[in-house]
């Protein structure tokens, strides 16, 4: 299994970090996607992929989250994100080898970040991943249609993966015809998400090629796990819920997510068999 949204360093604040990794290994996770959230956290999330290569393949995404773009710059966010910005550019130039993606960008409509912020940062990130032909890894939270505005406007020509998707099948479909993937975790997990398991059920049978299986740790607990971090080790309860709901085996599931994560992300097939 791989796990393709997990906040390594966020984790390591909650958790021993070796322990969780070597619980994942034991619950079958090969590969783990972490994606970064402001530039201090590019330089963590690089060394842990260098620290734990023996135990687990780690790939990581330079990205500034929505959440952090005024860092502690309160007073001036505009002048925070233009260096952020800048520092992103650099980074780029002169790649990690565990860099697979641009991100994680994006725009929240929960927050209080000014969407004008958001969205400059989001364009930037856009305009840079078809730049150095990296795929985006996009956050979203009532903000479908801003996305699909900013993919227009910066008329993107990349790939990428709107990870925790919970949308219906119109916004799925918009979506995986512009070649993004689908990240799909522990909200189906609740019994609530009517809606996005309905939306699940669809994709399973029309898009299975275009899904991926994620945690997105430690935060997003699964059912039954709630008031506890969430770890990669848990990605088999996403695993379970599909495989109890829509009847397909854990192995198909696997297989397929592994398949579609490995072309996604570019990452050599013979690695993962």
């Amino acid at each position: 299994m791989i796990d393709s949204h997990c906040h390594l360093d966020l984790l390591a604040q909650k958790k021993d970090l070796r322990v969780a990794l070597e619980s994942a290994k034991a619950a079958g996770l090969t590969r783990i996607m972490a994606p970064s959230i402001n530039p201090e956290s590019w330089q963590t999330l690089q060394a842990l992929s260098e620290r734990y290569e023996s135990l687990l393949s780690i790939d990581t995404a330079l990205g500034l989250h929505p959440y952090f773009l005024t860092g502690s710059e309160l007073e001036k966010p505009e002048q925070t994100l233009k260096e952020s910005l800048r520092q992103l550019e650099d980074a780029t130039a002169n790649l990690h080898p565990s860099v697979k993606a641009v991100g994680e960008t994006g725009i929240d409509g929960h927050i209080s970040v000014a969407f004008a912020l958001q969205k400059e940062a989001l364009h930037n990130h856009l305009k840079l991943a078809d730049k150095v032909s990296l795929p985006v890894i996009l956050h979203h939270r009532k903000s479908h249609h801003l996305l699909v505005e900013a993919l227009k406007q910066t008329k993107y020509q990349g790939i990428g993966v709107v990870h925790a998707f919970s949308g219906s099948i119109e916004a799925a479909k918009g979506y995986i015809e512009r070649g993004f993937y689908l990240g799909i975790g522990g909200t189906i997990t609740y019994e609530r998400a009517q809606k996005t398991r309905n939306t699940l059920g669809f994709l399973l049978e029309h898009h299975f090629d275009k899904l991926l299986l994620e945690t997105d740790a430690p935060d997003m607990p699964m059912c039954g796990r709630q008031g506890e971090a969430n770890e990669p080790r848990y990605l088999s309860d996403v695993v379970d819920v599909i495989n109890d709901r829509y009847g397909m085996s854990h192995k198909e599931i696997v297989s397929t997510t592994t398949a579609n994560y490995t072309r996604l992300f570019d990452i050599d097939a013979g690695s993962e068999a």
